[in-house]
């Protein structure tokens, strides 16, 4: 197996994927390697100090020292414009054990944008420098404060105004979407868009971004300019990037596919059928980005498409195994 030449060792994060990526899901990926850590999806703050039920339901990790099941810490993310309602709630997602809390102004969905949360935000540099800096002061130097941005929200005449505030109130990290708000998620992501405001700080800069494959996180790196990356998508798609990319991995194709149905099954009887009301929906999601590196879960998707309970699916689980990996 032949391997390419790194310009330098990269830490991995898994991205924040609203009603994607859960907890489920971050001990399902960070079990097969790579990151060095996660961050939740995100938590709405208006202006009041959220109750210890609403952490737990999206990072119950803080019940089990801050960590995912394969010890990869976790960090708190929140969605917000009111800086002393953002830095309240830091204070309590710190108190209840979070590794390190993020903050999240690359959100594009119009509902959190109209309510002034998200990437809407980047319209106004100050702004998001005052929330960061507020936050920062509220608490403790030695828990980490990171920040999720995208380049801008109509283009990204700002990013350096932006990436100057951002540094300048505190933060410890700073993960850049390569991709403005109307953007979306549409390819491509504009890597060497980054490179202007990199400067100095590569080891705390993390590109995002059309990550789907090794080679991919090479020209993200060298094209952006950041040391380090953030896997959102592309995790999903080939869950054992972030390990491969670890270990350098250019031509090893992703995991077989006997071996990841065997997971998905699992993420299935274990969690995605719990709520009566939606069983199977995330596993049918994950099937969805899979099919990007996976023809052979377009096959067991079209066994599931219809199917709304436990039997069924666990039924088709096993006819794909002895039926269609036999064709394949």
């Amino acid at each position: 197996m032949s391997t390419a030449i790194r310009p330098h060792l990269s830490k991995i994060v898994l991205a924040p994927m609203e009603g994607v990526i859960d907890a489920a899901m971050r001990a399902r990926l960070t079990k097969l390697g790579g990151y060095s850590r996660c961050v939740t999806e995100f938590i709405r703050v208006s202006d009041v100090l959220l109750p210890k039920r609403v952490f737990l339901r999206l990072c119950p990790e803080l019940d089990a020292g801050g960590v995912t099941a394969s010890g990869v810490p976790v960090y708190v993310q929140l969605l917000g414009s009111n800086p002393e309602a953002l830095a309240l709630n830091a204070q309590r997602a710190v108190s209840l054990g979070a590794r390190g809390v993020d903050l999240n102004f690359g959100c594009p969905a119009k509902t959190v944008n109209k309510s002034m949360g998200g990437s809407v935000l980047l319209q106004e540099p100050e702004r998001v420098a005052a929330i960061v800096a507020t936050v920062r002061d509220a608490m403790p130097a030695d828990v980490p404060l990171s920040v999720k941005i995208r380049i801008g929200y109509n283009d990204d005449q700002l990013l350096e105004q932006i990436v100057r505030g951002i540094w300048s109130a505190g933060a410890a990290e700073l993960a850049i979407h390569a991709r403005t708000k109307f953007d979306g998620y549409k390819p491509p992501a504009y890597w060497a868009s980054v490179s202007n405001v990199v400067a100095d700080q590569a080891k705390q800069l993390y590109i995002n971004g059309e990550i789907w494959t090794v080679a991919d996180s090479h020209k993200a790196i060298q094209q952006s300019g950041c040391q380090h990356l953030m896997l959102g998508r592309g995790a999903l798609a080939a869950p054992d990037l972030a390990n491969r990319i670890a270990n350098n991995a250019v031509d090893q194709p992703p995991m077989a596919w006997e071996r990841l149905v065997g997971e998905i099954e699992e993420q299935f009887l274990q969690h995605d059928c719990k709520s009566p009301r939606h069983v199977g929906n995330r596993t049918k999601q994950w099937l969805a980005y899979l099919k990007r590196h996976y023809p052979e879960a377009q096959l067991l998707f079209a066994r599931l498409r219809t199917l709304r309970d436990v039997p069924s699916i666990a039924n088709q689980f096993s006819a794909h195994q002895q039926q269609d990996l036999i064709k394949v």
